[in-house]
């Protein structure tokens, strides 16, 4: 639900599916750090999630944002919402 019902509706958009789809499947490690990313200000959620869409392997690379500890949670977050953006 909280992944659903975040401050901004943008964000709405990008954690709702993600987590609908892959949080059934992730370990207790994982599910701590996605509880923690959920605590993070939705404004700074979406430029971490946001600056890595279009720059998956062959695409270009930016500069990495945000903390370090989420890069890969979001890198799997922002190849979900950019999968659903080609649809």
């Amino acid at each position: 639900m909280r992944s659903w019902r975040r401050g901004i509706k943008e964000m709405d958009l990008i954690l709702g599916p993600w987590a609908d789809e892959k949080v059934a499947g992730l370990d207790a490690k994982a599910l701590d750090l996605y509880e923690a990313l959920l605590g993070e200000n939705d404004h700074d959620l979406y430029q971490w999630v946001t600056a890595r869409i279009g720059t998956g392997p062959g695409k270009g690379s930016a500069q990495p944002v945000g903390p370090s500890a989420y890069a890969g949670l979001l890198a799997d977050i922002a190849a979900h919402a950019e999968t659903r953006l080609d649809s």
